[in-house]
């Protein structure tokens, strides 16, 4: 099993940044890839940004490029989503997940439903 906690979500004004960081625990060298996943009020989950556990292999959301960086520290065991240039459309509640499973194409690393782990979320509120 893989444990999830999400930390550093807020309130931020548009334009503004934040960082949030996920603490993964358990059986870490179980894992192949962590992603960012997001869900407003109202609308589906999506996809954010993706990065492999081992090299340095980073995947985004087009909504996102450019302007949010995903990273991760394996000696620490955590993964962070630098956000830049905030827009009110990126408030939601953002997830940290984990794949255990290792697959080949960049595709099923933005696909929610192929991710094993999952932590219970941020609050992240970007005011206009």
């Amino acid at each position: 099993q893989v444990q999830l906690v999400e930390f550093g979500g807020g309130l931020v004004q548009a334009g503004g940044s934040l960082r949030l960081s996920c603490a993964a625990s358990g059986r870490t060298f179980s894992i192949y890839v962590m992603g960012w996943f997001r869900q407003a009020p109202g609308k589906e989950r999506e996809f954010v940004a993706a990065v492999r556990w081992s090299g340095s292999s980073t995947y985004y959301a087009d909504s996102v490029k450019g302007r949010f960086t995903i990273s991760r520290d394996n000696a620490k065991n955590m993964v962070y989503l630098q956000m830049n240039s905030l827009k009110s459309e990126d408030t939601a509640v953002y997830y940290c997940a984990a794949q255990r499973v290792y697959y080949s194409e960049s595709s099923d690393y933005m696909n929610g439903n192929l991710y094993n782990y999952w932590g219970q979320g941020t609050q992240v509120t970007v005011s206009s």
